[in-house]
């Protein structure tokens, strides 16, 4: 990290989010305006097909210390966290949805504890302090039970019920020691950056959030966001830990 580097960098990813980026920008801009803190907005486009990177260089005139990383191409949500995490300079690095389906303001609660130890926090929405506003459908959640069942025994997870929540905290030595061996590029990456958290050796906290459905999510049963993708990716992970590709001990 550089000498003026920001305190705080919120990474956004986005796909076919012309029509809402810009509200969340606003939430964010003013919610960061009135800390002491210096911070960066780090909008990550993946390869959309909409106007998502033009709206939001737009803001770029009423929200400052805004960057616009434009993908050409799709890769995949993990794909572009990955990258805003590389990319931002904050000593402290937060990536959510740019639906705003948790809330910037979660930042008040899980900043604290950086200060107690911890390096990872994450947000979870199976904690019984956590609130869920708007659910998700049926389907999703049967889904989703199901996967973080699979998640937990196949990576040996067993004290996370929830390591999909879209909101997550990490030190930047944290960030980039685990993003630059991240490989997963969709859904599975979330699960993927809490085993290497894990195994890394660093302190991961679960904090709880209250989340909202937003519509529009591209997630599906099959396809390359599908569920199904999902469990391939979970698959992977787990062949990746056995053959020792992720070089845990090594530095990068």
């Amino acid at each position: 990290m550089t000498e003026n580097a920001p305190y705080l960098s919120i990474i956004i990813p986005s796909y076919r989010e012309g029509e809402r980026i810009g509200r969340n920008l606003l939430e964010i801009d003013k919610y960061l305006k009135a800390k002491d803190f210096s911070y960066e907005i780090v909008v990550v486009v993946d390869g959309s097909p909409d106007n998502t990177a033009e709206v939001a260089r737009n803001y770029g005139l009423q929200v400052p210390n805004l960057r616009v990383i434009d993908n050409p191409e799709n890769h995949g949500k993990g794909y572009v966290v990955r990258q805003g995490l590389l990319e931002a300079k904050g000593k402290y690095r937060v990536f959510l949805d740019a639906d705003g389906s948790t809330s910037i303001t979660h930042w008040d609660a899980f900043e604290p504890e950086f200060s107690k130890g911890f390096d990872v926090v994450i947000g979870s929405r199976d904690l019984k302090e956590s609130f869920i506003q708007v659910p998700q459908p049926k389907y999703r959640i049967i889904m989703g039970n199901m996967g973080n069942w699979l998640i937990r025994i196949a990576l040996g997870l067993w004290k996370y019920p929830d390591t999909q929540c879209g909101f997550k905290a990490l030190s930047g030595e944290a960030a980039e020691a685990i993003a630059k061996r991240m490989v997963v590029d969709r859904f599975g990456f979330d699960f993927e950056l809490v085993t290497l958290a894990e195994r890394l050796g660093y302190k991961v906290k679960q904090m709880p959030v209250r989340w909202m459905n937003e519509e529009g999510s591209t997630v599906s049963l099959t396809g390359k966001n599908g569920f199904t993708q999902v469990l391939i990716d979970l698959w992977k992970t787990r062949v990746r830990l056995w053959k020792g590709e992720y070089r845990l001990k090594e530095k990068l």
